[in-house]
């Protein structure tokens, strides 16, 4: 996806933040490593991500990549790949790496939509199916890599997949690690939409105006729904859709939203 008209952008190594019309803009621009995530871009984006859900002037992110690849996942290179292990030290490393990012996705108060313009592999596709929704180029490809290294997933797959796809489907992914293609990735429900590879960056910013137009309050209570319906019991799911609707009917735009439909006009939301 490329990003020639973009303004400068700001940021830790090899990511690149900007924003307009109230949307943020998050690009991992490491094309010579099909945008591998080194600690330092992890610790950024998770950094940016906070600060996204803090902005009230921010009300939808956009999440893509520079060249071939949206990210082929976490960098190994400069990691030892044996030797002695203090019992710990890897549960601790994901706990305050690949999870903390997936959970930052998942947690931010701001729709995220992931622009994936190439390959997304390992914690790649974990990046991007975290997302809450998810445009994929024609060219694109999710390859659950892990097992091919020996490797269980990480970056919160294998609590993911099954909830995207069922069990069934997510073990054939991550048992064989074959590469999926946009299409099949978009059949099985990976995917929202599949759109040719010259398209994926405007689509993404209509889609992100759309989000940024809307009542961003209601948006986020709705997120966080969704996200918790799948691990709470219908009484609980009741509970919180009573509690997030009363928080929401306290926002100026649930009040613009009543007023419009008496009015018979369109709402003009303002995020809060």
């Amino acid at each position: 996806m490329s990003t020639p008209a973009q303004p400068p952008g700001t940021g830790g190594p090899a990511v690149r933040w900007w924003t307009g019309g109230q949307v943020g803009h998050l690009v991992l621009d490491r094309p010579e490593a099909l945008n591998a995530l080194t600690p330092a871009m992890r610790e950024r984006l998770i950094v940016l991500l906070g600060e996204a859900s803090a902005d009230p002037g921010i009300r939808a992110v956009v999440l893509t990549g520079t060249g071939r690849g949206f990210c082929a996942g976490a960098d190994l290179r400069g990691g030892p790949a044996s030797g002695e292990r203090v019992a710990g030290d890897v549960a601790r490393t994901l706990r305050l790496g690949a999870q903390r990012l997936v959970a930052a996705v998942m947690d931010c108060e701001k729709p995220v939509i992931a622009a994936v313009n190439g390959t997304a592999a390992g914690l790649g596709a974990h990046l991007a199916l975290a997302c809450d929704l998810v445009l994929a180029a024609e060219s694109a490809r999710f390859i659950e890599v892990f097992v091919r290294r020996g490797l269980v997933p990480d970056g919160g797959g294998a609590h993911l997949l099954p909830r995207l796809i069922g069990p069934q489907r997510a073990k054939e992914l991550m048992f064989f690690g074959d590469a999926l293609s946009a299409p099949d990735a978009a059949h099985l429900g990976l995917v929202n939409r599949v759109v040719p590879d010259g398209e994926l960056e405007g689509t993404a910013r209509a889609w992100a105006a759309r989000l940024a137009a809307g009542p961003t309050r209601a948006l986020s209570l709705t997120k966080q729904l969704v996200n918790a319906s799948l691990d709470t019991d219908r009484a609980t799911a009741f509970a919180a859709e009573a509690a997030a609707q009363e928080i929401n009917m306290t926002t100026a735009d649930a009040r613009e939203g009543v007023a419009s439909f008496v009015e018979r006009r369109e709402p003009k939301f303002t995020g809060r």
